[in-house]
């Protein structure tokens, strides 16, 4: 489904090959898609099996000037942006404008910490891997082959998971202070009116709301006499 906000995708725990396939799809369609902590996808097999695929891949090079490329990328967001590119015409206009769409992550930086992210349930591992099967995790592999920031990375995201938790401790608090506060206002009074206006009671209402809802109520009783009176007018009219 296309959305004009960017799909913000929590990478954790999803299978490298399906995941780039559905993000190679939404791309080609206009969405605009960002994947977070790509350090923990998984790719199928074991770290020894993916190192010396990883090792007959490296060996991929320029005959005479290796700086015209391939570029062998080491970073896991950036592996997981090649394989992207892979399932894409990216030599196209159309393919490198869904490519120009993507973004990768790893860790969650700002300000994609602050928004709500998504998982592909077609593309997680314990969905669609077998429990006896072997696996390894990217930024295993990319350790293994040469990239330097893993220990980085992991510093950063237990210092974002603890402000996280914390962030999340006030807002409960903040809740249950709510709460409480709704549910020791009294509003007996306001019940009183409010039926025999022919309304039903207001429960867990504020005090700020209350008292802003306060004049229409006095409004309505001022209103209902009036409105009697005239109606008894008119009855006797009609007698006549």
């Amino acid at each position: 489904m296309f959305q004009a906000t960017p799909i913000v995708i929590d990478a954790r725990g999803h299978l490298l090959g399906r995941l780039a396939s559905i993000v190679a799809k939404e791309l080609l369609c206009g969405q605009k898609v960002v994947l977070v902590r790509c350090e923990e996808i998984c790719v199928t097999g074991s770290l020894l099996r993916n190192k010396v695929k990883w090792t007959h891949y490296r060996r991929k090079r320029h005959l005479t000037n290796p700086k015209k490329g391939p570029y062998h990328f080491r970073s896991p967001a950036r592996m997981f942006y090649r394989v992207v590119r892979g399932m894409l015409p990216h030599k196209l206009a159309r393919g490198q404008a869904a490519l120009s769409r993507l973004s990768c992550f790893e860790g969650i930086p700002a300000p994609w910490d602050k928004k709500e992210r998504v998982v592909v349930p077609e593309a997680l591992r314990v969905l669609r891997l077998a429990p006896q099967r072997k696996f390894t995790v990217l930024k295993t592999l990319a350790h293994e082959v040469g990239w330097k920031h893993k220990e980085l990375i992991e510093r950063l995201e237990n210092k974002r998971k603890l402000e996280a938790q914390a962030f999340h401790e006030k807002k409960k608090a903040a809740k249950a202070q709510r709460r409480a506060a709704v549910k020791a206002v009294d509003l007996s009074e306001v019940n009183e009116v409010l039926e025999e206006a022919g309304f039903g009671e207001i429960e867990g209402l504020s005090k700020a709301d209350a008292a802003a809802a306060a004049p229409a109520i006095a409004a309505a009783e001022e209103a209902a006499p009036a409105e009697g009176e005239a109606g008894g007018e008119a009855a006797a009219g009609g007698d006549y």
